[in-house]
């Protein structure tokens, strides 16, 4: 059975699966579809059009689903699609694509902690984790398994690799490579996620082959298409070739490399 509290205020479009929690003076907007086994303390506001997973947390004074702040924005149905199983603590924002149809996409098994801001057409993967004040700009691409720290902004238009970590107070302006720790203002790469590796049951030889792809594209004074064709002329463990692939396909180019730089030891 559900749980409402008399306060909250439900569209009655909306459509709240079994066995929800929904707090005093929450809102669910029109064209919302709310998964089973969600959870909303208090103070939370959920617009639509969104399509909300099963097994969501949301704390007090989330505002999730609210349309664009993109000036271009026209009133148009815009959406935002959840999976499962995330966590948004206080005061998380999450907005709703500008265009006509796109979406902000978030994954599952995700934890955003207070005033973490997902902005229109990003797209987050799972397992990710924003700290405190973690802001991503629009059209933002974060894979999984990435931890950005406290206070940190990311540029529109930039993808985070898979399984990166970036420093508290960073300003992210360009591509964060698979697998790298990135600080800075602006950010740049320090080098490999190592503990983050190590944690996941990384083997050292895959450490190892990402380091001489690191290597190769921040200290060999080669550009990224010169760093691409030498790393592509030999073999590839799959973990490196993600990270090739990764560098090859940017768009805004990769963060620089920082001045002492350091990546795993054999």
């Amino acid at each position: 059975m559900n749980s409402i509290h008399p306060t909250a205020i439900i569209d009655p479009s909306a459509q709240i699966g079994a066995d929800c929690h929904i707090g005093p003076y929450c809102i669910i907007g029109a064209d919302v579809v709310l998964g089973d086994g969600c959870w909303l303390q208090h103070h939370v506001t959920i617009m639509g059009p969104s399509r909300i997973g099963n097994g969501n947390k949301f704390y007090a004074y989330g505002s999730i689903g609210q349309q664009t702040q993109d000036l271009k924005y026209s009133g148009e149905p815009t959406w935002l699609e959840m999976g499962d199983n995330n966590t948004f603590r206080e005061f998380c924002t999450v907005h709703r694509a500008t265009s006509p149809n796109d979406k902000t996409i978030i994954g599952s098994h995700n934890n955003f902690l207070s005033y973490a801001h997902i902005a229109h057409d990003c797209i987050v993967g799972n397992h990710v984790i924003f700290s405190n004040n973690g802001t991503i700009a629009g059209h933002v691409i974060v894979e999984d398994h990435v931890i950005i720290g406290g206070l940190t902004a990311v540029h529109q238009f930039c993808r985070i690799g898979q399984r990166s970590i970036i420093g508290g107070c960073a300003k992210v302006v360009q591509d964060i490579p698979p697998y790298c720790t990135a600080d800075g203002n602006p950010a740049r790469a320090r080098g490999l996620n190592i503990v983050g590796l190590q944690r996941a049951g990384f083997s050292r030889d895959q450490m190892r082959a990402l380091r001489t792809a690191f290597r190769k594209v921040y200290r060999e004074g080669l550009n990224n298409a010169q760093a691409v064709e030498e790393l592509r002329a030999g073999e590839l463990t799959p973990e490196a070739a993600v990270f090739t692939d990764f560098v090859a396909s940017t768009k805004r180019g990769i963060i620089p490399g920082g001045k002492n730089a350091d990546d795993a030891e054999d």
